[in-house]
Order: structure tokens, then sequence, then C-alpha cells
């Protein structure tokens, strides 16, 4: 494709679905859905998903199109919006990404780092350690790593230590060599900035306004399906709605719990969106020009 990609990132809360369909109205474009929770069918209010009236205005695609209950990875994503975005450039309109997932957005941009795949009986030792213990180990054959994973991390410290096993070589020389591969396409990436108190005031009046549209009863109903155990129900929001069905929470402490949780969340996606290639940080008013 010879248009860039208008690809729109930031924190949760901070007004992406608004801006990504003023701006795909604005220049004739279709939506990629790029938030790795509204993926999933059927989880609607916990996931934040653009209304029936947002999405009557612009055709969006990669929401709700995969069962809650169905592995998926970012990995996947990147298929799935290759495919969305060869089908949208193929009828001559223009493509707007839009979401908070940096994993998603960086591998469709940049491309999936290159790894081996797992080692089940060396995962299986490394679980037995401890959580201090997998990170004193990874810091000393990979210090870089280690540094920018938290010691509660164990998912992350053991797939570092099994890179570094598997390889000879650590996560992060796996990481450099990547980064200077090409882009996988044209793109411009802005992330949304607004001030830290009115997100954050944002946030609060969401995970409120999810519970008041009925996300216990959304849950409730899920589990009727058999969605119990499925990766979505793990999320912030509907692990809050659980404990309030199964009498560990009020409502009251859920929303709360849940606020405090995605503040958190907003934090780290700052974080994260800080060290994309190419980033361009808007505050609000958000207006974007392509």
């Amino acid at each position: 494709m010879t248009q860039p990609l208008l690809v729109i990132a930031g924190p949760t809360a901070s007004g992406k679905t608004r801006v990504a369909i003023e701006l795909a109205e604005q220049v004739g474009a279709e939506i990629v859905n790029a938030d790795s929770q509204q993926v999933y069918r059927h989880f609607d209010i916990g996931t934040a998903k653009p209304t029936a009236a947002e999405l009557a205005r612009v055709t969006h695609h990669l929401v709700s199109c995969v069962d809650p209950l169905e592995a998926f990875s970012a990995a996947r994503f990147q298929q799935l919006a290759d495919a969305a975005i060869a089908e949208i450039a193929g009828r001559g309109r223009r493509v707007v990404v839009v979401g908070g997932t940096g994993l998603y957005i960086r591998v469709l941009l940049h491309g999936v780092v290159p790894a081996p795949g797992s080692d089940e009986a060396l995962r299986a030792q490394l679980e037995q350690l401890a959580d201090g213990e997998l990170h004193a180990k990874l810091a000393a054959v990979d210090p870089i790593t280690a540094k920018r994973l938290p010691t509660s991390d164990r998912v992350r410290l053991i797939r570092a230590l099994e890179i570094h096993s598997l390889t000879g070589e650590p996560a992060s020389a796996h990481r450099e060599r990547h980064a200077f591969q090409a882009d996988r396409y044209p793109f411009r990436l802005w992330v949304l900035d607004p001030p830290r108190e009115p997100l954050y005031a944002a946030i609060n009046a969401r995970a409120k306004a999810m519970f008041d549209a009925g996300l216990v009863e959304e849950t409730r109903a899920l589990i009727a399906k058999g969605y119990r155990e499925a990766a979505p129900m793990g999320a912030v929001g509907y692990a809050q709605a659980l404990q309030v069905i199964d009498g560990a929470m009020t409502v009251e402490q859920a929303i709360a719990d849940v606020a405090q949780k995605t503040r958190h969340y907003a934090k780290r996606q700052w974080t994260w969106f800080r060290k994309e290639r190419g980033a361009e940080f808007v505050p609000p008013p958000y207006r974007l020009a392509p």
C-alpha cells in the first residue's frame, strides 16, 4: 500500500474511539481495531467496545471477531489485521488503526520478534522457582531484560530465560536486532496524551458507568454460556464482576478496584508508547492532520 496507515494509540479512556471515527469520516477510511479485549465476541460492556451508533458511522474490522475460548495472540492479530488492511486498501479506502494494546500495534507496524518455540520441560523446571529466584537468574544472563521486568512478571521472566537457554543469546539481543528491521507499513502514529488528572477522572467515571450499564449481569450471562474460564474473563472489569458474583466483593469495592487497576494500566501504556518509533504525542483537543 502507498498511503500510510493512520494509527491512533494512547492510554485507556483518552478518547481514541471518538478521535478515530472523526478521522475516518474526514479521510474516507475504515477502522481496524487494535485492542486485545475488543476482539472477543460477547464481552462488550467491560471492554468498552464502540457503541452500535459508533459502529454504524464507520466500518470497523477486528471487533467481536474471535470466540472467547479461542487461543489468540499478537501474531494472530497481525495476520487478521494484515488481511483487513489489504481488503480495505483493495477497495481504495484509507485505513485507521486504533487501540491501546501497544504490543498489537508494534507487531503490526514492525513485526514479531523472531524467537524459538517453547520448551515444556524447561518451563516446568523454571515454574518451580520463586519470583525472586527467576529474576536473579535472568539478571545473571540478561541484565537488560531483567531491569525492565518487575519481579512479579513470571510469564515474561520465564520466557526470557527460555529464549536464552534455547539460543544462547539474551532476549534483549533478539529485540535489538529486530529494532533495525524495516517497517512493515508506512504509517503515522499519534499517541493521545491527555493531562493525568482529567484522564484519571475519566477512568473513574468509566469504571462506575460499566457497572451501572450492567457489567455484573453481562458477566452472569457469559458464565451461563460457558465462558467463565475464557481468557477475557481475567481482564480488569470482568475479574471484579466475578468477585461480586462470588460474594468476595461489593459492587462499590469492585468499582474502586477496577478504577485503581485501570489507572495503573494507563501508566504502563504511557511508558510503552514513549518507546515507540515515530510516535507523535498529541495533547487535547487532538487535532490530527494526516
